[in-house]
């Protein structure tokens, strides 16, 4: 099989990708990156998701930014937005996106790998720049510019097949594949056992997205949340 370096945060929109990959027939090596995010259950939720969708390997690589900070997701000091805000909201993360891409270049011209999958999505976002798709295209043809690999005639691939999806399209492209997206966290603020907490743009954006797509939410909440859902 062909090998792909795959993108997994351990989130609804990595996992559905991850099983992409696969059913596109590439032999995947999956990539998380501990970046210091304040939701770390997802970290965990990475390696379930990995084992559950047979990756052929999963390597989680730690890089501390919060070290910068300038994030709700990097900077205890500043609180997780719980209502929707106007312009970017402060659960960006400066330049993640272009460091964990880097990353995946890295190893994917180790591997020998010419492809990279990445779960970004350009629809039901929170804005984010670095998740547009003419970043993606930027970004794959600075990938052929800057490698020994590219140079040598091997091109690479830069994959986003949910860029374009709403979050019910998603979900039921990842059903379809039988993803378990009970194993994946996607909140903001997600407790040490991955509880969610409902109220943050990605629980919104991911309940909705199952209400949509009228398939059940296995999301768990916390006891909060659940109260007032």
């Amino acid at each position: 099989m062909t090998k792909a370096v795959v993108l997994l945060s351990g989130g609804l929109d990595s996992a559905t990708t991850l099983a992409i990959a696969r059913s596109e027939g590439y032999d995947c090596h999956c990539l998380t990156v501990d970046y210091g995010q304040r939701h770390r259950a997802e970290l965990a939720a990475a390696v379930h998701v990995a084992r559950a969708l047979a990756a052929a390997g999963h390597r989680v690589i730690a890089l501390d930014l919060t070290q910068f900070g300038g994030s709700a997701l990097t900077d205890r000091n500043i609180a997780v937005p719980e209502a929707p805000t106007n312009g970017i909201p402060i659960t960006y993360v400066p330049a993640r996106n272009s460091i964990l891409l880097s990353l995946a270049l890295a190893w994917a011209e180790v591997l020998g790998a010419q492809d990279i999958y990445f779960g970004a999505n350009a629809v039901d976002y929170s804005g984010y720049p670095d998740c547009r798709p003419e970043y993606m295209r930027a970004f794959e043809q600075l990938a052929n510019l800057a490698t020994k690999a590219a140079v040598e005639g091997k091109k690479l691939t830069l994959h986003t097949p949910i860029i374009q999806l709403a979050k019910a399209e998603i979900i039921k492209r990842g059903a379809a594949l039988s993803v378990d997206y009970s194993l994946t966290v996607s909140c903001y603020q997600a407790t040490e056992d991955g509880l969610a907490c409902g109220r943050c743009d990605s629980c919104r954006l991911r309940r909705a997205g199952f209400a949509a797509a009228g398939i059940p939410d296995p999301t768990r909440y916390a006891a909060r949340s659940a109260n007032e859902g």
